[in-house]
């Protein structure tokens, strides 16, 4: 019964993993899913942001969302250290095992919570985040359960890394998109200052280049504002010459 239940969690985070998946909600889903299969009382995951900082993203209950932010304003705590080392840590009793995290220790004993597991969030070497695993009573995760720990992690991680690279691409395709669509104004633009102005194309390009640099605009923006004629050819000539 509890494979067939893990089974049914593996198949639910896929099918959360559609095109424009929810990726909170995603994080919601298997901290619940966690406490729902592994056999522990509470679960919480920190993801890193663009600087590398830990940020809180997803808890099971409120306790675990308070224990978490006290985590990182204390700078302390198995989700930063497995994050750190991109390694599992567990400690089995909180109340004996007090002199790695004091602060945290107490805290987390004080909130009801004895064990605690944290696993981090890793593809190859690349680290994005961990996972907490709670504990109302003492003692560590049985191997069984530390391996379908293990895997539900992996599989998160996968889906978000897969999640950042199609957000990624989609912005590169974006830019790429927009550049191409620029490049056509660009070539308008020429035509057109070279015309008005009586100049070789390549002049013409010249100072359309040299009018967005010396402003600090785009060079699209520029040759935009050329063909709608808020941007004179004599203000753009009398300004390159300047």
């Amino acid at each position: 019964m509890a494979e067939d239940r893990l089974v049914g969690v593996f198949v639910e985070l896929a099918d959360t993993l559609v095109d424009e998946f929810d990726v909170i909600d995603f994080l919601h889903l298997l901290v619940d899913r966690c406490v729902g299969v592994l056999g522990v009382d509470a679960a919480g995951l920190l993801l890193a942001d663009q600087q590398g900082h830990l940020r809180l993203m997803a808890s099971s209950d409120e306790h675990v969302r308070l224990l978490e932010l006290f985590q990182l304003q204390s700078d302390e705590g198995p989700c930063l250290e497995a994050f750190a080392t991109a390694a599992p840590v567990s400690v089995a009793d909180l109340r004996t095992d007090d002199t790695r995290w004091p602060r945290f220790a107490s805290t987390a004993v004080a909130a009801g919570f004895l064990a605690v597991d944290a696993l981090p969030m890793r593809l190859r070497d690349q680290v994005i985040g961990a996972l907490n695993l709670f504990h109302a009573d003492a003692g560590a995760l049985s191997p069984a359960a530390r391996r379908d720990a293990q895997a539900l992690v992996d599989v998160a991680t996968i889906g978000l890394l897969q999640e950042r690279a199609i957000r990624q691409q989609e912005v590169i395709t974006e830019q790429l998109q927009t550049a191409l669509h620029n490049r056509v104004v660009v070539e308008q633009a020429k035509g057109l200052v070279a015309e008005r102005l009586g100049v070789e194309v390549g002049t013409a390009f010249t100072a359309l280049r040299d009018y967005a640099r010396s402003h600090g605009r785009k060079l699209g923006e520029v040759a935009h504002q050329v063909i709608s004629r808020e941007l004179s050819t004599e203000q753009l000539l009398g300004r390159t010459t300047a």
